[in-house]
């Protein structure tokens, strides 16, 4: 019976693990590399024997053989300056959105043994020194976050060839394929819900004005509005970020005292604008229904608990991790973009 070598033995190498599976060193080399041809049995039986004999895959030797660093880049793309919030990465870390993200993203690449690599550039020199490392090879492909119209990042990372998803539709025409939720069937169906509750005063909080998803957010926003025989809205702009959502009530409720209804762009934005309702005696709902937009975790933690719209952002993650090791596994590109459907989650807020 072939036995696993000692802690004090050579390392474990593929033929140790072949003579354990009792297979040949090509298919335990073939199970390690993730291809999808093997025989279910016979990779069960691998997978038992690494187990068994604890053999850790050289990855220096194997990214010779295969030029693959079975890694990936999630790079997160963003403008230099906002009025409101703090540094960059404090932001990042503090909206539910990236960790929604990320989760979705090692649902599917944890299995293959991918790595997940965060990249972050907010400026010119950051940007540089991200395109330099990408184009030195350390890693297979590139999921990246970059809504504002004026990023180049995109085109900047299509001229490097390198195989890439765009977390949401960019501003204008790119080779990179992309993931969304329809942004504007979500806006209309929180118009539309606002104005089945009898709403007819009603607000928004929107986005950046310089993001794609925001700019939509709001247009079909106003236009569902006034298809349900709304006034005109008033708005103004957030930042996507808790703090912004408290201005952007006040300064509403300052040009429109008797709103009775607000949409707001982002559930972390909306934990800001109902706090900001409490403070001036607005009861939510009796007083002013909200409405806002993500489904994460801070709608849960508002209260009321928030009526929102869902986009399923672990889905669209999971989705973007698959379309880019579809191409980087068998190059193939362009592959068509996908766009997942919003949903309308009624809780207390309205």
């Amino acid at each position: 019976m072939t036995t696993e070598p000692s802690s004090t033995s050579r390392p474990v190498t593929l033929e140790h693990v072949a003579r354990v599976a009792g297979v040949s060193r090509a298919t335990v080399s073939r199970v390690i590399n993730g291809e999808s041809t093997v025989d279910p049995r016979l990779r069960k039986l691998v997978q038992e024997a690494i187990a068994r004999t604890r053999y850790v895959p050289n990855r220096a030797a194997r990214s010779l053989v295969t030029r693959r660093t079975d890694s990936v880049a999630l790079v997160v793309s963003e403008r230099e300056k906002r009025e409101v919030s703090g540094p960059f990465v404090g932001r990042m870390f503090s909206d539910p959105y990236f960790g929604r993200v990320v989760s979705g993203l090692l649902e599917v690449a944890r299995p293959r043994g991918v790595q997940i690599v965060l990249m972050l550039a907010d400026d010119e020199p950051s940007r540089t020194q991200l395109l330099g490392y990408l184009q030195q090879g350390h890693v297979d492909g590139v999921v990246l976050i970059s809504a504002h119209a004026a990023d180049p990042l995109p085109e900047l990372l299509a001229d490097t060839a390198l195989p890439a998803v765009l977390a949401g539709r960019p501003a204008g025409p790119t080779s990179i394929t992309y993931v969304d939720a329809d942004q504007r069937a979500g806006a209309r169906l929180a118009a539309e819900h606002l104005a089945a509750t009898g709403r007819r005063r009603v607000g928004a909080i929107a986005g950046p004005q310089d993001m794609t998803a925001a700019q939509e957010r709001l247009g079909a926003f106003r236009a569902a509005a006034r298809e349900c025989g709304l006034p005109e809205v008033v708005w103004t702009e957030g930042d996507f970020t808790q703090a912004s959502g408290t201005l952007g009530m006040n300064r509403l409720l300052g040009l429109r005292p008797d709103l009775d209804g607000v949409f707001v762009a982002s559930d972390l934005m909306a934990l800001g604008a109902v706090a900001a309702l409490h403070r001036r005696g607005r009861r939510v709902p009796d007083d002013v229904a909200v409405v806002g937009f993500d489904d994460s975790s801070s709608a849960l933690a508002c209260d009321p608990p928030l009526t929102t719209v869902r986009q399923p952002v672990e889905e669209m993650a999971a989705e973007m991790a698959r379309l880019l090791l579809r191409q980087i596994d068998a190059g193939e590109r362009p592959l068509p973009s996908v766009v997942f459907h919003p949903s309308l989650v009624v809780r207390q807020s309205a």
